[in-house]
């Protein structure tokens, strides 16, 4: 009963369908994107939305040392959840796939720990979002894999 009517809202919604174009983000996730962030104007960038879902490294910086942490944690801890299991799919598909690996993703798991790569691909999904949902435009894969 939920799930046809959270499936009705996302179809009747333009921007959750277009939310739900991007890899690892479905109609669960755009749904609940799409109802939280009623304007994205709101945000002045990409990053000040995943800044603000918690997908962003802490700062402790003092004297003129920048020294990063995990990431923040601060915002929606649902949306940023959502995300984060979003990527976890992709990350672990493209990891095990017989078929070649995105460059950006290979990139990032050969040089850095599964759980780190998968938030930093959470991250880009929020940015991509952003830019989505700020544009009104249609999600391209080409245009994507060339970033």
């Amino acid at each position: 009963m939920v799930e046809a009517q959270l499936l009705a809202w996302h179809r009747s919604n333009a921007v959750s369908r277009r939310l739900a174009t991007i890899p690892g983000i479905g109609p669960i996730t755009a749904s609940a994107i799409a109802a939280t962030v009623v304007d994205a104007n709101q945000f002045s960038s990409g990053r000040q939305f995943a800044a603000w879902l918690g997908l962003v490294p802490q700062q402790r910086s003092s004297g003129g040392k920048e020294l990063l942490g995990g990431i923040s944690k601060r915002g929606d801890g649902y949306l940023r959840r959502l995300l984060i299991d979003g990527a976890r799919a992709i990350v672990g598909w493209r990891k095990r796939s017989a078929r070649t690996i995105d460059r950006w993703i290979g990139g990032l798991l050969s040089r850095r720990p599964m759980n780190v790569a998968t938030v930093a691909l959470a991250n880009k999904s929020a940015r991509v979002a952003w830019a989505l949902m700020k544009n009104e435009c249609e999600y391209d894969h080409r245009r994507a894999r060339a970033a």
